[in-house]
């Protein structure tokens, strides 16, 4: 289906120039930088912004950012009104190197850049531009193109900062790396646009934490994308949070492109935003790999999220597993759109795709769409969705054992949760994330 605008193009370049003319007149740039950004917001006006006439957007209306003020984010935000919930977050007490951004700056006050192997570099995106541009060159340029995304291409164009970590070929970095985004913003149409590169060269290790968490703003709209390279025998672990503030919106795009033999492993969590989507696509690019998808997402009142995936195998003998749970209630809704595309050369693929949704109330909505477009003969792929509510007979099989219906009702929930929560490998990371979902979970008037 051919991508419709909700404005037209010229107008859409309009409303977003005046605010693009900063980047044509900053002095101290890269000689690429500009042209980058160019394409990016070329692309952006050439697009617009995608309607639910677009197939892949049909049950996910982005109208309410659409009608925002575009405010991007440009000053930095006083460190002080993010650091009590910084410290309040459970992530921060975790070992380890961690990057802070408020409102999308980077904060030195809040960070800390631990211990690393020999050769190791994390930083921050902006002072890598500064400093060693042709770091980044290669990958802003050339892997991640905007395509039909239109956010992305947004973010391409006006992105300030994100987090930024090499790791060489053969080195181990034992404590997970933390990119911690906390957004104070209160002005409706405020925009937060972060551009993270993780490089894990062969034979590398390393585990990632990227969250997105408020501090009470309100209105505002985050815009993520996140590029990830892993090389060939390398083992990486990405577990990404999302507990946005109510009223907020969150669109995010992860690329990540894997090398022969690796073991990658993505997680996402979702749980707060008013509206959000996690746009992910991996490109299978090494024989022999396997990846694992994973992700909960957790809605209340008339939240709406929505992952949409498409896993790419280009290569033969790759296995990419997908497990997606939701649990909605109120009025809220759901929405996963996975598909698995195996080119006619990746002979011998292994697939599989589960999306599961559990609805709390009548009023929740899931859509759901597992889709497979495979061009090769010798595969094994197979999908699968479900839609309800809580099983009347494991809740009959547990009050018969003397367990009332509201605990009943709290176990059979929990562990619906807990099986995605369970398939982190991180051991600390797992027991954070288990105990602040458990609370969230506890929170809900529904289950008391």
């Amino acid at each position: 289906m051919v991508q419709t605008t909700n404005k037209p193009a010229a107008k859409v370049a309009d409303a977003y120039s005046e605010k693009f003319a900063r980047f044509e007149r900053e002095p101290q740039q890269p000689a690429w930088m500009l042209p980058f950004r160019q394409a990016g917001f070329a692309r952006f006006a050439e697009l617009g912004f995608p309607t639910l006439q677009h197939e892949d957007w049909r049950f996910t209306n982005v109208a309410p950012i659409v009608k925002l003020p575009f405010r991007p984010a440009f000053e930095s935000a006083p460190e002080a009104a993010a650091a009590e919930t910084f410290q309040n977050f459970p992530f921060s007490k975790l070992p380890g190197t961690r990057l802070v951004f408020v409102n999308g700056h980077y904060t030195a006050a809040l960070s800390n850049i631990a211990a690393l192997p020999a050769g190791v570099k994390v930083s921050n995106v902006a002072a890598v531009l500064a400093a060693e541009p042709a770091l980044l060159e290669k990958h802003f340029t050339q892997p991640a193109p905007a395509g039909d995304n239109a956010f992305t291409a947004l973010n391409q164009a006006f992105f300030l900062d994100g987090g930024f970590i090499h790791v060489p070929a053969g080195k181990v970095v034992e404590e997970p790396v933390q990119f911690i985004y906390i957004s104070t913003a209160s002005q409706s149409g405020a925009t937060i646009q972060s551009r993270n590169v993780i490089i894990a060269e062969a034979n590398s290790q390393l585990t990632v934490i990227e969250s997105y968490v408020t501090a009470g703003g309100a209105g505002y709209f985050t815009n993520a994308v996140t590029e990830l390279v892993a090389g060939d025998n390398s083992t990486i672990e990405l577990l990404k949070f999302q507990d946005e503030a109510p009223d907020a919106f969150h669109m995010a795009a992860l690329k990540g492109k894997f090398g022969r033999a690796s073991n990658v492993r993505l997680h996402s969590f979702a749980l707060g935003a008013k509206l959000s989507r996690n746009s992910i696509r991996t490109n299978l690019a090494g024989d022999g790999l396997e990846c694992i998808l994973n992700g909960l997402y957790l809605t209340r009142g008339e939240q709406l999220a929505d992952h949409h995936m498409i896993v790419e195998h280009a290569q033969p003998h790759c296995a990419s597993h997908e497990y997606f749970n939701g649990i909605l209630d109120d009025k809220s809704k759901g929405v996963f759109h996975g598909r698995i595309l195996v080119h006619q050369i990746a002979q011998k693929t292994d697939a599989k795709q589960t999306n599961k949704n559990l609805l709390l109330s009548d009023d929740a909505t899931a859509n759901t769409k597992p889709q497979l477009e495979i061009y090769a003969d010798d595969v094994k792929c197979t999908h699968g969705a479900t839609i309800g509510q809580l099983n009347g007979e494991s809740i009959f099989y547990l009050r018969s054992r003397g367990i009332g219906p509201e605990t009943a009702r709290r176990m059979l929930i929990h562990a619906f949760a807990g099986e995605i929560i369970e398939r982190i490998q991180h051991e600390v990371a797992r027991e954070e994330l288990n105990k602040l979902v458990w609370d969230r979970l506890e929170a809900n008037p529904h289950l008391k």
